[in-house]
């Protein structure tokens, strides 16, 4: 080996042994003929002093070095707590160049913004940086823990074909030109699933596999035309058996990465879960539920409300919008394919305003407070149609609202089990 020891491994207690250090180049400080480089490796960052202003002098980022030296404790005030090695530094008596480096086209540094398409240029530079590195690392974590999980319940791990023939999935196919077959095509997988299926037939009864899959589909923020899934089959099982294979997966993956232990998690049908929250995915984060408002309109002289279905959503604090702001909500409904979004005010006093109250009847105005949920200073959207497309728009409204008024705990964690899903819309 070239080296004895990684940089980011030490500690204190190595304070006097000799240690052999290969990495790169992260920053130099020249002060007074001593050289500080923080060197890096996968493991991390560690402080090397150079006495020899002649080997300092030509040393520049990124270049790689092999570095010889003792392992000593840093002066007092000069340790740096931001470094797990920041208690120590070594101080270097040989140090060699094993590769110089080019002027680098950014900084690896992740403090400081650089494009994407600069990025992936020069991605064996960017994985450089501790994020992008670190992402990668934590991905193979993340597959080493499911691996383990589901090798402890006897599942086996099959490798299913990438070159196939093209299946009605939900997307295009990527095709690939058979070299000997002129005029013949395979397809690349956009699942496993037909294979799984043939593995259970065969079987094998319990099969998983970190599968790629191909879809040519246009770009979105939770699918790529490549990505992986954790694909999975079982035989003989009934749908508890299938929940506690997938909490054991989640419940050591949070623990192994994150550290968070996850109790019990909550089910929920989707037909309540689309009625409480206007999506099969809702986010438990925060408090706020959409209010079924249907058998309330009955009987409204509001041509608007006599529909399929009436819901509202209450945004809290959210009756002294400027108007301005209501028509960019409206804008927002109608970029989601909605005629636009109607809103009821609620002043301090409790008297409704807005365009929609003075189409309702002088009841509906009187119990619309309580009926909603709603208090003073409130302001009441709501969505009326078919029940579907109506808590939609609610459900989405619900988020935006959230969004606006910062009422999602980013550091919390809210599981959900949505079941009994309907097989047809």
């Amino acid at each position: 080996m070239i080296r004895s020891t990684y940089a980011g491994t030490l500690r204190s207690v190595d304070a006097g042994s000799t240690v052999t250090l290969a990495g790169w180049v992260a920053s130099r400080r020249d002060h007074g003929g001593v050289a500080f480089l923080d060197l890096r490796d996968s493991s991390g960052i560690v402080q090397v002093v150079v006495h020899d202003p002649e080997v300092a002098h030509g040393l520049r980022d990124e270049y790689c070095l092999r570095i010889v030296g003792t392992v000593a404790a840093r002066p007092a005030g000069n340790e740096n707590p931001e470094l797990p090695t920041g208690s120590i530094e070594v101080m270097s008596t040989e140090v060699e160049i094993l590769s110089v480096s080019a002027p680098l086209p950014f900084p690896i540094d992740d403090r400081i913004t650089v494009g994407d398409e600069v990025r992936l240029r020069y991605r064996y530079l960017d994985l450089r940086r501790q994020s992008a590195g670190d992402a990668l690392r934590m991905r193979s974590k993340v597959n080493q823990i499911a691996r383990n999980v589901l090798l402890e319940r006897d599942f086996v791990e099959i490798e299913t074909p990438t070159l196939t023939r093209s299946t009605p999935e939900g997307a295009r196919d990527f095709l690939v030109p058979v070299r000997l077959q002129p005029g013949h095509w395979y397809a690349l997988p956009q699942s496993p699933q037909l294979f799984k299926q043939l593995l259970m037939v065969a079987g094998m009864e319990r099969y998983f596999q970190i599968a790629r899959c191909y879809r040519d589909e246009d770009f979105r923020a939770d699918r790529q035309p490549e990505f992986t899934q954790l694909d999975v089959e079982m035989s003989f099982v009934e749908q508890a058996d299938v929940i506690e294979v997938g909490e054991a997966i989640v419940r050591a993956l949070w623990k192994g990465i994150l550290d968070v232990e996850i109790g019990e998690i909550p089910q929920m049908t989707y037909a309540e879960a689309m009625r409480r929250f206007g999506s099969d995915k809702p986010d438990l984060r925060f408090d706020l539920e959409l209010v079924d408002l249907t058998s309330y309109f009955v009987d409204t002289p509001f041509r608007v409300f006599q529909a399929e279905h009436v819901g509202a959503v209450v945004m809290p604090g959210g009756g002294d919008q400027p108007r301005r702001q209501f028509d960019a909500w409206q804008e927002w409904a109608k970029q989601r394919g909605a005629k636009g979004l109607a809103y009821v005010t609620v002043d301090a006093d409790g008297v409704l305003g807005g365009p929609v109250a003075k189409n309702l009847s002088d009841a509906e105005r009187e119990g619309l407070i309580a009926a909603a949920g709603a208090k003073p200073g409130d302001c009441v959207f709501f969505a009326a149609g078919k029940a579907s497309d109506a808590r939609a728009l609610l459900g989405a409204a619900r988020i935006e609202i959230a969004r606006r008024l910062d009422m999602i705990d980013e550091k919390a964690w809210s599981f959900l089990w949505v079941i009994d899903a309907p097989m047809f819309e």
